[in-house]
């Protein structure tokens, strides 16, 4: 697979993780934890990080991390699950920059609307530095940051565009929503809404439960994206009849 196709599995994987493991280090030692992740259109990944935390604290100290993030796996043996180790900074997100990126990391993690406002959870970042991908046993490719990352233009251009759409669809488009959700990933029914968007694929949710949904090929904009959704609905809705 080329580079470009490899950077694009990575980013699936990193996009759709609900979780993943955050390595840090302290006077020399190493500490890993869990974490949940989002990811900024440029694909930095953001937490939403209490100060009262140990690894918080170590960031704070050391910004050079680690977040491993890990697929299913194909058999009953751990090691074919495919999985990504992305390096980079740590650093607080700066305030004129918080809400968005918040909005973005609570479509993600709405269950966390609960405690995201508590005084004490700050919207930290890692900025990719580079990545090792494992596609499964015995398959791994070191990725540079210019390899894994998206195109910017296109990613800026679908962050600018992504507001509009979500009001677009939810208001005018909720079946084909659920379609995606129902048809395509075997949700439950229910009113399923259209909550991010991204180079790489969406994010569906009902309540407090969140489906990723990847995009064939990475998309460049707006209209990349009406494609993208308007192919995944018609897969939806087909799959849901075959399945009457």
């Amino acid at each position: 697979m080329a580079t470009e196709g490899l950077g694009f599995e990575a980013r699936r994987l990193i996009r759709g993780a609900a979780a993943a493991t955050l390595a840090t280090s302290a006077d020399g030692m190493p500490f890993a934890t869990l974490v949940t992740p989002a990811t900024a259109p440029d694909l930095s990944a953001l937490m939403l990080l209490s100060s009262l935390s140990e690894h918080t604290r170590h960031l704070r100290a050391e910004p050079r991390c680690s977040l491993l993030f890990v697929g299913a796996p194909e058999s009953t043996n751990p090691q074919t699950a495919p999985r990504v180790t992305v390096t980079g900074l740590a650093e607080m997100v700066p305030e004129d920059e918080v809400p968005p990126l918040k909005a973005r990391w609570l479509a993600r993690h709405p269950y966390a609307a609960l405690y995201a406002d508590f005084g004490d959870f700050a919207l930290w970042r890692v900025k990719p530095g580079g990545a090792l991908l494992v596609g499964g046993f015995a398959r791994a490719t070191r990725l540079r940051v210019a390899d894994l990352l998206p195109d910017r233009a296109a990613a800026a251009a679908v962050a600018a565009a992504e507001a509009e759409i979500l009001a677009h669809v939810n208001a005018d488009h909720p079946d084909a929503v659920g379609a995606i959700a129902t048809g395509l990933h075997g949700a439950v029914p229910g009113d399923w809404r259209l909550v991010s968007v991204d180079t790489d694929g969406c994010d569906l949710a009902l309540e407090d439960t969140v489906i990723r949904h990847a995009w064939p090929a990475p998309v460049a904009d707006a209209d990349g994206v009406r494609a993208g959704l308007i192919r995944a609905a018609r897969e939806g809705r087909a799959a849901q009849q075959a399945n009457t």
